[in-house]
């Protein structure tokens, strides 16, 4: 047998590779099932209903997979998780076309909520060894972290876009299988590789442990809520059905085109948000505390949707380059917030604890994509990308306001 990783850094190395396989098909998937369901004719409240399971399963697998983690070892929630999306995967294959739309709605809803399951898992799994794995000095943490956080996103920006390539050149079906084979290699790897021994497991921790005392801890994590729902409202279906009814006129030609162009697009702005995460450490301040850095980035990322909101007035064709340009400058800024807010969590959490915080700060991260899904669909069905603007300024000054408690 292989010989097992025992060294700090190799280990972190290898985790992070099978994290960035992990949600390079995440992103693929969710591209995949979002462009494959519009142009088949799901409406955007629709869309959303397919994600809100991924996003409610989530949530509730980050709240108890932490104990979970604590108990049984942190390498099973990561095997755990790997195993579940090749699952999701290769049973969305058995989509039937002759369905009904809401056959299909419930189908696909509960598929997603496995892979929803998956993705926490993995994520809790990855994040965690970073407080475990990484040297302790504060300045090569927020380095370790903002390395993990931005390469996952860049990951997964290519992921949008090698979903968008599999449907341009191959059917639903094809697409999903390369996609499972490859991560089911990833996976047997992942089990010769990790080691056993990441997290010292304490089988009688109690559920309860799961909820900190820490303040600064909640009002990060109620922050998360408002800053994921805010980029979510916009991002999730909002965007891609605005910019699909500019680029298609429903022909399978146009489709192809259109698949491509948003794929494209949701590709770029999600590497360029996780190249600025992974480069956020330089630059920042390492003179001002970083609780204060996070409460201005906060109070900046509020102004952009705010001119979006304006721009966004009589819009047609000539105003969608400042758009791009103003989405960019969106990435930039929510890049900053996210990579501060998840260095805080882990320099606010201890290695006893490391599991339970994370998992309790990201199943926020989840209940705010849950809200900000299920808010893009409605609000684009009843008020268009302008509504989703809005919805999204209303949460970012809420999340600056939970920010002001943090000292």
């Amino acid at each position: 047998m292989i010989d097992k990783l025992n060294n700090k850094t190799y280990t972190f190395i290898f985790i992070t590779f099978a994290y960035w396989f992990f949600m390079l098909s995440d992103g693929a998937l969710r591209m995949i099932v979002l462009l494959h369901f519009h142009s088949i004719g799901f409406s955007p409240l629709q869309l959303a209903y397919l994600f809100l399971l991924y996003e409610f399963f989530g949530m509730i697998t980050n709240l108890t997979a932490g104990w979970i983690a604590k108990k049984i070892g942190l390498n099973v929630t990561l095997y755990v998780g790997l195993i579940l999306q090749i699952i999701s995967l290769i049973t969305l294959t058995k989509i039937d076309k002759g369905w009904t739309i809401s056959t299909s709605v419930i189908v696909v809803m509960f598929i997603q909520g496995i892979s929803g399951i998956a993705k926490d898992l993995t994520k809790m799994s990855a994040k965690s060894s970073v407080k475990l794995l990484a040297p302790q000095e504060s300045q090569k943490l927020f380095k370790w972290v903002a390395l993990l956080t931005g390469s996952k996103n860049v990951v997964k920006g290519l992921g949008f876009l090698l979903g968008a390539l599999l449907l341009t050149f191959f059917n639903f079906h094809f697409s999903l299988i390369i996609m499972s084979i490859i991560l089911t290699v990833i996976l047997i790897m992942t089990f010769f590789f990790l080691p056993n021994n990441l997290l010292i497991v304490n089988k009688n921790i109690k559920f309860k442990e799961v909820f900190s005392n820490n303040s600064n801890i909640n009002y990060l994590s109620l922050g998360r809520v408002f800053l994921f729902g805010a980029r979510d409202v916009w991002l999730v279906v909002g965007l891609p059905v605005f910019f699909y009814s500019i680029l298609s006129n429903g022909t399978q030609d146009e489709n192809h085109k259109a698949f491509f162009i948003i794929g494209s697009f949701m590709a770029m702005w999600t590497i360029f948000y996780g190249f600025i995460q992974s480069i956020t450490p330089k630059i920042l301040s390492e003179t001002k505390a970083l609780y204060s850095q996070a409460k201005f980035w906060a109070n900046i990322l509020i102004i952009i949707p705010l001119i979006l909101i304006i721009l966004n007035i009589n819009f047609d064709e000539s105003k969608l380059i400042i758009t791009i340009v103003l989405l960019f400058a969106f990435a930039f800024v929510f890049a900053i917030n996210s990579s501060i807010h998840s260095f805080l969590i882990l320099k606010f959490t201890n290695n006893n604890r490391v599991t339970l915080d994370v998992g309790f700060y990201y199943m926020s991260n989840a209940f705010g994509r849950l809200i900000g899904t299920l808010l893009s669909g409605l609000s684009f069905e009843y008020g268009g990308f302008s509504l989703c603007l809005i919805l999204t300024s209303i949460l970012l000054i809420l999340n600056s306001l939970s920010l002001k408690k943090l000292n």
